[in-house]
């Protein structure tokens, strides 16, 4: 279950072209049972029509300061009374300066400075304007008043210019208004993990590697820094976006893994070891693609580096969190993977309930026992790994 389910959610739309982006932030955000209250500027409106967030978000749009439909005509007090958060999302350089300015004179900046809920804005311009003095002072005068500032990213720009100011996109956008709302259980902790499968090569085209799609690992990489950590996520080749606010590092093969791991481990309090490393790689990887013949192919192996159990022995190591996916005994294979290891913690789950799907059903074990957790999407799975992590790190 979405966090954001229940939320009543007021989302702005000032007049930028990023506006038609903010048409699917609404259905994201309704899909995941928010309430969603669309106010328009006289700019937005150009852009995308009131019948369109109307559709989209099942509630009566708002645009016009003295729009008599709210009972007491005051629409800019009210929209915003019950709300969990105002959100705008496209916010121009223009919305910007007013909203620095304090200037009340739409609806839409009316209701921003008359608000006591969390407002929130999600930049977006050309590149110049990103960059010109006067929008960096009114986004350090709005920071200062406690606004929250979504991004924006860089890339291409509908003026056909690329750099700074791009909007983030939907996705990512209803991400972080997640991970707003997220209890920081996890504030002011670094944690390192690794996820995906590896890839051991046998020739330049050819390897050995598994069916990890990495969904848990990016899943639960999200969650953390949604609970506020720091995260670096060693990552094996997946398809993928990832996550907001965590740092990837690319990695193909088990050697390249331990390498990236312990390059990030300083300053880690937590490492969580999801990926799915491979336990033997080639002895030696041909130099050229090998050729197809009626021989007999043999390939020599030599086991892999076990990151997790290098970890977890250091003098200095971080509180250590392992996975084990097995096809059958679960409980004696996870628990006796952890005792060995000397974990913890460690979540076990039967490769038929998760592994590559969207779903996943798991049971976390440490000192005190066995701990089952309800199949859900591994969004919500992660959230109780998490959960669970942080009372541990408390006791």
């Amino acid at each position: 279950m979405s966090v954001l389910k229940g939320r009543r959610i007021v989302l702005g739309v000032s007049g930028g072209i990023a506006a038609y982006k903010a048409a699917e932030l609404v259905r994201l955000l309704v899909k995941a049972g928010a309430d969603v209250h669309v106010v328009l500027s006289e700019g937005g409106a150009r852009f995308v029509t009131p019948v369109t967030f109307q559709a989209l978000s099942g509630n009566t749009v708002w645009t016009d300061l003295w729009d008599a439909r709210m009972p007491n005509n005051m629409a800019h007090i009210d929209l915003g009374r019950d709300a969990d958060a105002i959100l705008v999302a496209p916010a121009t350089a223009d919305f910007l300066a007013r909203l620095a300015q304090g200037r009340a004179d739409d609806l839409l900046s009316t209701l921003c400075l008359a608000r006591d809920v969390p407002l929130i804005v999600a930049p977006a311009m050309n590149r110049q304007m990103w960059e010109a003095p006067p929008t960096q002072r009114n986004l350090g005068l709005i920071r200062a008043d406690g606004v929250t500032v979504f991004g924006p990213a860089a890339g291409d720009q509908a003026c056909g210019e690329v750099g700074m100011g791009r909007m983030l996109e939907p996705e990512e956008l209803f991400e972080r208004l997640e991970g707003f709302f997220v209890p920081k259980l996890l504030a002011g902790r670094k944690v390192v993990m690794t996820a995906g499968p590896t890839f051991e090569a046998i020739d330049p085209v050819r390897g050995i590697t598994n069916i990890s799609s990495g969904k848990m690992g990016y899943a639960l990489a999200r969650a953390c820094a949604q609970a506020g950590a720091e995260v670096v996520l060693v990552s094996g080749p997946v398809s993928l976006p990832v996550p907001a606010d965590v740092r990837c590092v690319p990695v193909a093969s088990a050697l390249q893994m331990r390498a990236a791991v312990l390059d990030a481990l300083p300053g880690a309090q937590v490492f969580i070891g999801v990926a799915a490393v491979a336990d033997y790689r080639p002895l030696e990887a041909a130099e050229h693609k090998l050729k197809k013949s009626a021989a007999t192919l043999t390939v020599s192996l030599t086991p892999n580096p076990d990151i997790l159990a290098e970890v977890a022995a250091r003098e200095d190591a971080p509180f250590c969190v392992g996975f084990a996916a097995e096809s059958r005994d679960l409980d004696a294979y996870a628990e006796g993977k952890r005792r060995n290891k000397r974990l913890p913690l460690l979540v076990g789950n039967l490769v038929s309930d998760g592994m590559g799907g969207d779903d996943n059903t798991v049971i976390l074990y440490d000192d005190t026992g066995r701990h089952p957790l309800p199949r859900a999407p591994k969004a919500e799975v992660a959230q109780g790994i998490v959960a669970h992590l942080a009372r541990l790190l408390g006791a």
